[in-house]
């Protein structure tokens, strides 16, 4: 982050409660904050919208939309397109990391995941925002 920068603002979005409340502590210990956690796709495209983050984590799959399906989403509109985007799925073959890549993600972590992995990326992602 940029010195006398505002922290970068982050979306969280998991259907599973447990993943959602360790990604929102990751984002925290990473200094960042934590605009809002959502159980599923379609809230989390509707808070995407109405409070355009500078970055969200995404669960791939989730009920409504999937994170691949807002990720695109955001990568198509011009006002979010900036917006930096970790996905996390339990898919860890190739062909779901390069989905996740060619749909506009910035990194794609495998479920489970390590929080020391999550802060670390987070934390390199936010000293990108803006740049």
């Amino acid at each position: 982050m940029i010195a006398g920068a505002p922290a970068p603002r982050v979306i969280v979005a998991d259907d599973d409660a447990d993943i959602r409340a360790l990604v929102a502590i990751s984002v925290t210990k990473a200094g960042l904050v934590l605009v809002d956690k959502f159980p599923d796709g379609s809230s989390a495209w509707e808070g995407v919208q109405g409070s355009a983050p500078d970055l969200a984590v995404l669960d791939v799959s989730m009920p409504g939309l999937t994170g691949l399906q807002i990720c695109r989403l955001i990568r198509a509109d011009a006002r979010l397109s900036g917006m930096r985007i970790i996905l996390l799925s339990a898919a860890v073959d190739d062909a779901s990391r390069q989905a996740g890549f060619v749909g506009g993600a910035v990194e794609y972590l495998p479920k489970p995941f390590s929080p020391r992995d999550l802060i670390e990326r987070l934390s390199v992602l936010s000293d990108r925002v803006g740049a």
